[in-house]
């Protein structure tokens, strides 16, 4: 865990081509089909097909187009060395801008019209609750979802991939820096309203009460919005000693610099804001802002 401000950020292709890896041996099992013998969804002669739900639109369009970028050159990379079993392997990408509504409508169609062998790279919590049901319906993988999401680490959930720490690992780490490390006990949250934030919200409630504390408050802002203005105001009234920030960067650093303008508690995010988007954003704020 670093200072955004200094933050160096992996590339993407680094930690989604691990995945593949992981996705790649899964498929390990697709082997050249013996005569009238029918094969995978999404897997013909030549290639093999993976199809990703992602937000390429809106303010956490950096995210998906990340994940696309860093899931493409694993791709590439994988293919210069003759593919899989001879099989290239190729991506079909479509914008669910961060909405549950087009995640469920893109997933379905990319199962049952397009016919993917497997779901790669989804992005958010939201978006994957109502895509990850459809998948494991359908029998089809579900492969390093960009999220931390705990209702993924379903034991039942056979065909879920997770490269990811969860949310609730996350926070209790941030936790036990800030009261371990630094001595702190008055941690206030800002949460996303919704299950991203819910989730990240219950896992720093989880790590306070294993220590016999409780949030100094917890307050909330709409998705793909940057509106924070009450909930900073809150914040600036219960003058926290630190805020655990569950957000995507447009919302987190808009919060950040209001808060600033009155006090400066230590701030920490969740992976999922993208630390280098963030650390962009903030500029010399981002000194004392820590993020995985």
């Amino acid at each position: 865990m670093k200072s955004v401000g200094i933050m160096v950020r992996r590339p993407a292709c680094l930690a989604v081509g691990a995945a593949l890896m992981v996705a790649v041996a899964g498929s390990a099992c697709v082997e050249t089909p013996a005569a009238n013998e029918q094969t995978d969804p999404g897997v013909t002669d030549g290639q093999v097909l993976f199809g990703q739900s992602a937000v390429l639109s809106g303010p956490s369009q950096d995210l998906g187009r990340g994940m696309r970028l860093g899931i493409e050159a694993a791709f590439y990379e994988v293919n210069q060395a003759g593919g899989v079993h001879g099989r290239g392997l190729k991506l079909k990408t479509l914008d669910d801008a961060y909405e549950t509504d087009y995640a469920f409508h893109i997933t379905r169609w990319l199962i049952e019209e397009v016919g993917v062998f497997a779901l790669i790279g989804e992005v958010g919590t939201p978006t994957s609750r109502v895509a990850a049901p459809l998948s494991q319906e359908a029998g089809v993988p579900f492969v390093a979802p960009f999220t931390g999401a705990e209702f993924l680490r379903d034991p039942a959930l056979h065909n879920v991939v997770n490269l990811r720490a969860s949310y609730y690992q996350e926070t209790e780490e941030m936790i036990a820096r800030l009261t371990e490390d630094l001595g702190i006990t008055q941690v206030a949250v800002l949460y996303q309203d919704d299950s991203f934030g819910t989730d990240g919200l219950e896992g720093v409630r989880q790590a306070l009460e294993r220590r016999g504390l409780e949030p100094v408050g917890a307050w909330h802002y709409q998705r793909n919005t940057g509106l924070v203005r009450r909930a900073t105001a809150s914040i600036v009234e219960a003058n926290p000693e630190a805020v655990i920030m569950i957000g995507t960067q447009e919302a987190v650093a808009s919060a950040i610099k209001s808060v600033r303008r009155d006090i400066r508690p230590v701030f920490m995010t969740v992976s999922f804001v993208g630390t280098a988007a963030l650390a962009e954003s903030l500029g010399d704020d981002g000194q004392g802002v820590y993020g995985y």
